[in-house]
């Protein structure tokens, strides 16, 4: 059997938590499961990560950046702030029809991380991922649309990330296009109003 190097090994061992944890929730994602996923050894992941919750916290950090890549807003000149943020937040609704089980897992890792203490940095890091995540986009956005934020940006951050986990969490309970899109057009609106032309 051909030695797999250290870098290839975790993402694997990544993609196959995040394949156990979607289709049977965190408490079904032990080591041995997600080992035998990936169909290594279990002395495989031990030679990756140092513990499960380290594993947990590398599989936020890599959805968060597909994310990241869904939601950037394009440059287009001449749009307004609007506009893109609410193209912003219609791409990341595509992302999240696109493979509603990564969301659904990403939701049960935050109230997993949230059950105990030890793990309750796990869930503020994951917020604080996606917290960037927004205030990078709206810095772009506003750049974009030669406009500027009447509130510090990490505040209107905040916003869209609430406003992201409303729409994740009542799209995956109801399934209806129509209300989500009419969420992203709300929050597209609220959040523009918290900047003004430069």
């Amino acid at each position: 059997m051909a030695r797999i190097p250290a870098p290839e090994r975790r993402a694997a061992l990544i993609e196959a938590a995040l394949r156990v944890v979607s289709r049977h929730g965190i408490s079904q994602a032990t080591t041995r499961a997600i080992v035998a996923e990936a169909d290594m050894s279990l002395a495989s992941f031990h030679y990756a990560f140092d513990s499960r919750d380290e594993l947990i916290d590398e599989l936020i950090a890599t959805v968060v950046a597909r994310e990241q890549a869904a939601v950037m807003p394009e440059v287009v000149p001449g749009q307004g702030l609007r506009d893109i943020l609410e193209a912003g937040i219609l791409r990341y609704f595509e992302h999240l029809k696109a493979d509603p089980e990564h969301e659904q897992a990403m939701l049960e890792l935050t109230q997993y991380a949230l059950r105990s203490p030890e793990r309750h940095p796990l869930a503020l890091a994951q917020y604080a991922r996606y917290v960037e995540l927004a205030e990078r986009s709206l810095e772009l956005a506003a750049n974009v649309a030669d406009a500027a934020w009447r509130v510090p940006v990490s505040q209107a951050a905040r916003v869209l990330v609430a406003f992201t986990d409303g729409l994740t969490l009542t799209w995956l309970v109801e399934r209806d296009d129509d209300a989500a899109r009419a969420v992203a057009a709300a929050a597209a609106d609220a959040l523009s109003r918290m900047a003004d032309p430069r």
